[in-house]
């Protein structure tokens, strides 16, 4: 009987681009899916889960997409598209195929380039048949029916044009209208450079819909992947510019893996004006997802609630802000006998020149006298200094380009307060304004006043965060017939798991860090306590693998009473896997998700001499490493290991 998404399942997740199918080139391409399909149904899996796959241009992460609507060009199988180009494509195998991470922007020029020549060879068909708008089967009935590929090709034409630079440094249509972009699209001169770019979605579409159904033959469920913020430098902030607000940038909290919180770069949304158009967008981009998957994972789900937003002149997330919050104004400050000067006390970084001179210590007199003299002002006699008001955040102090010393002491001090006046008469409290210089001059009485206001106000904030999130999320499932799974990890509110079960939205619970974090020894969630909703997982792709986590970071001691396997060694090995893997599979959630490495290791044949290097992401890092896995065989090579996929199938098969 065939699986459904209500159903139990055990499944794998995998980076379209780590595949290594019969006929890709370096790197996974759609068709390679069903491929690993088969190997899913050899190996007991029903699920694959993979990660977002639209177009990213030249940027390596797939969450900092162009698009919210097109495919990534890179993962279309090039020998699909003609008969002809033989040559060339063995000639890139040849080049890229024995690389152990593939290099993604090679691969994506050298792709681009064949994409071309092949689209010359037959340009006066392709463009005849993009004229045909009403002939079925044909490239002008499929723009007609994607009208969202009009802007994409115009804005990747313009990228082009302007040497991939953000359209925030074009010279013309950095402020676009419908009427410029039907124009352009319709410019004779145009033409052809345009419907390239909208034969080569139609060509990604139809590999990528054809190995998703393929995939439902053989009863696999394909989830997709749904990041909320998109990459200001996208063909929607670009044409769809009022559904988001770009003075603030999205990101998350400082917490113990980020102490400086983490700022994505990505603007938010104007919730109010996607609001009044009825969710067009967010609508359409489910469309077009379910075309493809039955299942969706939602990335960052907390931002549908409330999201961490810092202003442009910040690089670093301290003094970050929830939105929505209720702000403190001004009578808070009065209704706590707070006066001007105590609340400038409170709100500015107040800094002791005793303190500054001894920080300073080891720099030249003239650079300490030039950061006083450009940054700071003096507060009347007194032996303390403000910043001065022509700086509004750390990029104004990186832009001074004082000695090292110099600026680290600046954006150090510069978090250093209890609020943040964010605009005139709207203060928010600072993520670590206990550690403040203003919070430890405070009397008793005066900090059990403003811990009162905050708890008020957080609490009258996650009311507002409850029916933001409600409302959002009842509307994407209403709006689809995908399952939408959450990713809501980090400082999560109570709010949230509330709603999410009462949409019956799965959450998600990754075992390593599932743990009753207020007991004594911070004991793991035992595994028949997680919620049927949930999708349970040892990893993820931010994070590192089993086998790394077992052998660097785990408290191995911990999760050996936890399973009752005081037989686990220090080294992982195959048992050690299948332990691991077995215990999670017990899990009570509806579906088990691995990471494809981690059932790789199942097999010492499969294991990478160092364990960090199978890692998908390491967070907080740019660099080629990040984002180009590739699975260390072929997938026929794994298809045909009967052990391995007699051991997947043993831990996909357990029962609770």
């Amino acid at each position: 009987m065939a699986k459904t998404i209500h159903d139990r399942l055990c499944g794998v997740a995998v980076p379209v681009g780590a595949l290594r199918g019969k006929n890709s080139i370096g790197v996974g391409e759609y068709p390679d899916l069903v491929e690993l399909g088969e190997f899913c149904v050899k190996a007991g899996l029903s699920l694959i889960q993979i990660l977002p796959v639209n177009d990213t241009g030249y940027d390596s992460s797939p969450y900092s997409a162009l698009t919210a609507f097109a495919l990534h060009p890179l993962y279309i199988r090039v020998s699909d598209m003609s008969g002809a180009f033989g040559a060339e494509i063995e000639a890139l195998k040849k080049r890229f195929d024995a690389a152990v991470r593939f290099p993604y922007g090679e691969l994506v020029r050298a792709k681009m380039e064949l994409f071309r020549k092949i689209f010359a060879s037959g340009e006066k068909e392709i463009v005849k048949s993009a004229a045909k708008t009403g002939t079925p089967d044909t490239l002008g009935a499929w723009i007609g029916a994607n009208p969202w590929v009009r802007e994409y090709a115009v804005f990747r034409r313009l990228k082009e044009f302007n040497g991939e630079k953000s359209w925030k440094e074009w010279k013309e249509y950095r402020n676009i209208t419908p009427e410029d972009i039907e124009s352009l699209w319709n410019d004779p001169a145009l033409r052809g450079e345009h419907i390239f770019w909208a034969w080569l979605q139609r060509n990604a579409e139809q590999q990528f819909s054809l190995a998703s159904e393929k995939l439902k033959k053989m009863g696999i469920i394909l989830e997709g992947d749904l990041p909320i913020l998109i990459n200001e430098d996208s063909v929607d902030l670009w044409a769809k510019g009022g559904y988001f607000d770009p003075s603030l940038s999205a990101g998350a909290p400082p917490d113990m893996y980020s102490p400086q919180g983490q700022n994505w770069g990505f603007p938010v949304y104007d919730w109010h004006a996607l609001t009044q158009d009825g969710y067009t967008w967010w609508k359409q981009r489910l469309a077009q997802a379910e075309k493809f998957y039955q299942a969706y994972r939602i990335d960052h789900v907390l931002g549908f609630f409330r999201i961490w937003a810092s202003s442009r002149e910040n690089n670093s997330a301290t003094l970050g802000r929830y939105i929505p919050y209720i702000p403190v104004n001004p009578k808070d400050f009065r209704d706590m006998g707070f006066g001007p000067e105590r609340v400038r006390w409170m709100s500015e970084p107040h800094i002791p020149t005793a303190e500054i001179r001894e920080a300073l210590a080891g720099v030249p007199d003239a650079e300490a006298e030039r950061a006083f003299r450009r940054a700071l002002r003096r507060i009347g006699e007194e032996a303390l200094w403000l910043f001065k008001p022509s700086v509004k955040g750390e990029k104004d102090i990186i832009a001074f380009k004082f000695h090292p010393a110099v600026q680290d002491y600046l954006l150090k001090v510069w978090s250093n307060r209890i609020f943040y006046e964010y605009k005139t008469g709207f203060y928010s409290p600072v993520w670590y304004f206990r550690d403040s210089r203003a919070y430890k001059s405070l009397s008793d009485e005066e900090k059990q006043k403003i811990e009162t206001l905050l708890e008020k106000r957080r609490v009258d904030s996650e009311a507002i965060w409850e029916n933001q999130g409600r409302r959002l999320l009842a509307m994407l499932s209403a709006s689809s017939s995908m399952l939408p799974c959450a990713e809501d990890l980090g400082a999560v509110p109570s709010c949230v798991p509330r709603v999410l079960a009462g949409l019956n939205i799965l959450g998600l619970r990754v075992l390593r860090w599932n743990r009753l974090w207020d007991q004594d020894g911070q004991p793991y969630v035992p595994l028949s306590d997680y919620p049927e909703l949930s999708v349970a997982t040892p990893a993820v792709h931010d994070s590192s693998t089993v086998r790394e986590w077992w052998e660097r970071e785990a408290d191995r001691a911990l999760f050996r009473s936890f399973t009752g396997r005081p037989d686990l060694g220090d080294t992982y090995t195959p048992e050690t896997a299948k332990a691991i893997l077995t215990a999670l599979s017990s899990a009570a959630s509806r579906f088990r998700i691995f990471q494809i490495q981690d059932l790789l290791h199942l097999e010492e044949a499969y294991y990478a001499e160092d364990c960090a290097s199978e890692r998908v992401n390491v967070p907080g890092t740019a660099n080629d490493f990040n984002w180009t896995y590739r699975l260390p065989v072929p997938i026929a090579a794994l298809c045909g290991d009967s052990n391995l996929t007699e051991a997947i199938r043993e831990v996909a098969e357990t029962r609770r």
